[in-house]
C-alpha cells in the first residue's frame, strides 16, 4: 500500500498535499503601482543628474517627453506607457536591475532576519575587512562572524588558561605549607 493515496475499488488515486505558504510563492511578486512609482523616481533622478533618459536626439522633443513624465507623478501606472514610448533603450537594462534590487530589499525588509542592517566603518577598516574576506573567499558578513567566533574562542582559551594557572598556583602553594 502506498502512502498518500486513496483507493476506490481497484483504482488508486494518488494525491499529494502541498502546503506552500502564499508568502513563499509570491516572495518577490511585482507590485505594479509601487514599482511604477520606483521607475518614475528613478527616471526623474537620472534626468536631474543630467543623464539622457529619452530616446530622442532633438532637444525640444526630449524636453517635451520629460515634461510629460514629470506630470505622471500622481499616475504611476501611466509611467509604463511612457517608458515604452519615450525611454532611451540603453537605460532599460540598468533600470530593470535597479528595480529588481529595490523589490528584493522591499520584501526582505518585511522580516527581521532578512532585513539589511548598516554599520558605519572607517574606510581603512572596511578596506582591511574587504581584503580579508577576499582572501578567505567569503562575504563581509561571513568574515565578521568568523572574526567574532575567533575572538570568542580566544577569550574562552584565555579564561581557561588563567583558571588553570590559578589552580596550579594554589596547588603549589598548598604543598609549600
Amino acid at each position: 500500500m502506498c502512502r498518500g493515496a486513496v483507493f476506490y475499488g481497484e483504482y488508486c488515486y494518488a494525491y499529494v498535499s502541498v502546503t506552500l505558504s502564499l508568502r513563499k510563492i509570491m516572495k518577490y511578486q511585482q507590485l505594479e503601482n509601487l514599482e511604477c512609482g520606483w521607475k518614475w523616481a528613478y527616471l526623474v533622478k537620472k534626468h536631474r543628474e543630467g543623464e539622457e533618459i529619452t530616446r530622442y536626439t532633438e532637444k525640444s522633443r526630449a524636453e517635451e517627453a520629460v515634461a510629460q513624465l514629470l506630470k505622471l507623478e500622481s499616475h504611476p501606472v501611466k509611467v509604463t506607457a511612457w517608458i515604452q514610448k519615450h525611454m532611451a533603450p540603453g537605460l532599460a537594462n540598468r533600470m530593470s536591475q535597479t528595480i529588481r534590487a529595490r523589490r528584493k530589499r522591499h520584501f526582505n525588509a518585511e522580516q527581521q532576519h532578512t532585513r539589511k542592517k548598516s554599520v558605519d566603518l572607517e574606510f581603512l577598516v572596511w578596506q582591511r575587512l574587504s581584503a580579508l574576506s577576499q582572501r578567505r573567499g567569503s562575504t563581509l558578513s561571513d568574515t565578521i562572524v568568523q572574526l567574532l567566533e575567533d575572538a570568542e574562542r580566544k577569550e574562552k582559551y584565555a579564561t581557561k588558561m588563567t583558571s588553570l594557572k590559578e589552580d596550579l598556583q594554589s596547588l603549589l602553594g598548598a604543598d609549600k605549607k
